[in-house]
């Protein structure tokens, strides 16, 4: 079949590869411009590099939709679009234009976790198991029938650059084993079950400042989502940022206020977490290691010469 690739980063990377080492004729790579964005700097393998070195032609652009884009796309006679982290919505002119429409490659799945950060928020939620989904794309987002998903388990201890390594690996094969099918007619559609849909947004700044009164396991589950060199989980100490670098849900329970700098325990220091941790009966948040703005990692017991004090979420 004649593709063509809309993609972005390492996702995009990963798929043009998969494309480039089948079969199949990779006619035209759409890409979008690099961006200064803490997440869109992660994982950046150049899509544009990649289709240039493979003499590939490639379109440069933020947002689809104009006449010159779309009339290349027309010239191109795709018989297929195959997309991954595309960062905008496609119009159904784009995605409608080939036989075979477009089939999206997403890092969950679906239904649950459509939109961003899939991963992320998929650790954070404590699911057992994150993987690839292959689905037909349609007007609402990653919501188009499904093809093909693959899935990895998730470990008690896995971060969320554990489950990218893990996740990513699964593109190649994916994007193979569905063109296969599809070029053979051997696909078989299967419509999204929305009663379990869910979906989430972009991951900001402000998505891994700490909040104390969260419980200690979901505290653990952020700080494990927001390993290197994903921005780290962090709280305010004497009016400074700190990040969380290492953290555990602590062996013993303990009673105060939230964010409170408690009691030494085992490599790490306590700290009083839960909006019910008044009642004494939580665990609190073993923090392990820490990163002050200079950059600068401590084991917490080295940070916190002394207790008492809190840890908040703003200066």
């Amino acid at each position: 079949m004649r593709v063509v690739m809309f993609g972005y980063q390492t996702w995009g990377h990963r798929t043009l590869q998969a494309l480039l080492d089948s079969e199949h004729e990779v006619v035209l790579v759409v890409t979008h411009p690099k961006s200064d964005h803490v997440y869109e700097r992660i994982w950046s393998d150049s899509v544009a590099d990649l289709a240039e070195k493979h003499g590939v032609p490639v379109l440069l652009r933020s947002r689809p939709g104009d006449d010159e884009l779309l009339q290349t796309l027309k010239d191109a006679e795709p018989d297929i679009i195959v997309a991954n982290n595309w960062r905008t919505w496609l119009p159904e002119e784009i995605f409608d234009l080939p036989p075979h429409g477009t089939l999206n490659i997403h890092d969950s799945l679906l239904p649950s976790y459509a939109g961003f950060s899939p991963l992320i928020w998929a650790l954070i939620n404590g699911e057992q198991r994150v993987g690839v989904t292959a689905h037909r794309m349609d007007a609402e987002l990653d919501m188009g029938d499904i093809l093909l998903q693959r899935a990895v388990p998730v470990g008690p201890a896995d971060t969320a650059t554990d489950l990218f390594h893990r996740t990513v690996d699964l593109i190649g094969p994916v994007v193979r084993e569905s063109l296969d099918l599809i070029a053979s007619g051997k696909a078989e559609w299967i419509a999204q079950d929305r009663s379990r849909s869910s979906f989430f947004h972009k991951r900001s700044l402000e998505d891994s400042r700490i909040d104390w009164t969260w419980p200690a396991e979901d505290l653990e589950r952020l700080v494990r989502a927001q390993s290197d060199p994903y921005p780290n989980a962090f709280t305010h100490h004497r009016g400074e940022r700190l990040r969380i670098v290492k953290a555990a849900v602590s062996q013993g329970r303990y009673g105060g206020t939230p964010g409170r700098i408690f009691i030494r325990e085992g490599d790490g220091i306590v700290i009083v977490a839960g909006a019910g941790a008044r009642s004494g009966r939580l665990p609190g948040l073993l923090v392990q290691r820490v990163r002050t703005e200079d950059g600068t990692e401590y084991p917490a017991t080295e940070y916190f010469r002394t207790m008492g004090g809190y840890l908040t979420a703003r200066p």
